[in-house]
């Protein structure tokens, strides 16, 4: 897994076209004010974080992450967003950018569909702290832009979700065009089932059949050169770990593998399967508590518990102390 954000230089540009001072972005999110001047920089979960924390508080207008989001002009799309643009239509779009993403960042997109409703979700995967709003809205924005630029219609969503409120409310539902709702379990953007089949007018063959090839040879090199198969493993499992406890089975199947392959590779890092378990529901525990106001009996049938109590006692041993007292303990920090 790529553990850095590849963040363009062109960002930087976008801003000062917005106004605001890319010096004090950096000087603000304590990062070198070498980054304004060069093409491409790589970070830390937490250093992107800061970075769009820092964009918050020094843009005048609380929707910059809108702003930065949206985009008009092929010729600005990136390289995978090109490849989202070519494709057949807007669910293909989004897939090909939820399995390119992982080339660029430790950052994935979740999508889940039934018969009526789409949603889309941005989950951050190395973060053991709470996103900056200001990104999750560009994230959306970012979605909505494509999906109305290759389909050259003004798609809307039904609504979009967000756990924490917005001083900004109005602003967000003129630029989406759909109600927001505040308190959430998830930020979630939703369109209806239907919009994945939207046919692009941006589709071009040619250039995916350039593109895409392209891609998938450096997942097949960036899969090679993971050593550190434990965490492939640990990842797999997170993504498995929707109320169910996933079976060994179920995760040599995902990587393709024979569960016995699976085991000995793990032994050969000195590692189990449990420990990797472990580790992935200690990840995510943290993520739910940190970005959610799921219970603590919601939060443990995620993460595959037969109940609360069985959860409590697994988190005490992780940090020491209950679910619920280490959620205050964040939420305190936070707001301090």
């Amino acid at each position: 897994m790529n553990k850095h954000f590849r963040f363009s230089g062109s960002n930087f540009r976008r801003l000062r076209e917005l106004g605001i001072a890319p010096s004090a972005v950096l000087r603000r999110a304590g990062l070198p004010q070498s980054f304004a001047g060069e093409a491409r920089v790589l970070l830390k979960t937490e250093e992107l974080f800061a970075l769009w924390r820092a964009i918050g508080e020094m843009s005048p207008n609380p929707a910059i992450g809108l702003l930065l989001g949206t985009e008009n002009r092929t010729e600005r799309f990136h390289p995978i967003g090109l490849a989202a643009l070519s494709s057949e239509n807007f669910g293909a779009a989004i897939d090909r950018m939820a399995r390119y993403k992982q080339l660029t960042c430790p950052e994935e997109i979740l999508q889940e569909k039934n018969d009526e409703e789409w949603s889309i979700q941005f989950r951050w995967l190395l973060a053991d702290e709470v996103e900056p709003a200001v990104l999750i809205e560009c994230a959306f924005a970012w979605v909505l832009s494509t999906g109305r630029h290759g389909s050259g219609m003004r798609l809307s969503p039904i609504r979009v979700e967000f756990m924490q409120p917005r001083a900004h409310a109005k602003v967000i539902e003129r630029h989406f065009g759909c109600p927001i709702v505040f308190g959430t379990h998830r930020n979630a953007i939703v369109f209806r089932a239907t919009d994945a089949q939207k046919p692009f007018v941006t589709r071009n063959a040619e250039l995916l059949a350039m593109l895409a090839p392209q891609f998938e040879e450096e997942l097949k090199q960036q899969n090679n050169k993971d050593e550190n198969f434990a965490e492939r493993v640990r990842i797999a499992i997170q993504q498995k770990l929707t109320g169910k406890r996933p079976t060994i089975d179920d995760i040599a199947d995902v990587l393709h593998i024979s569960s016995r392959t699976l085991q000995r590779r793990l032994q050969d890092e000195q590692c189990s399967y449990q420990r990797v378990l472990d580790e992935a529901r200690h990840h995510l525990a943290r993520h739910y508590l940190n970005n959610s106001f799921l219970e603590l009996n919601e939060a443990a049938y995620l993460l595959g518990y037969e109940d609360g109590n069985s959860f409590v006692r697994a988190f005490r041993t992780w940090e020491g102390v209950p679910p619920a007292r280490w959620r205050e303990q964040q939420r305190a920090e936070a707001a301090s």
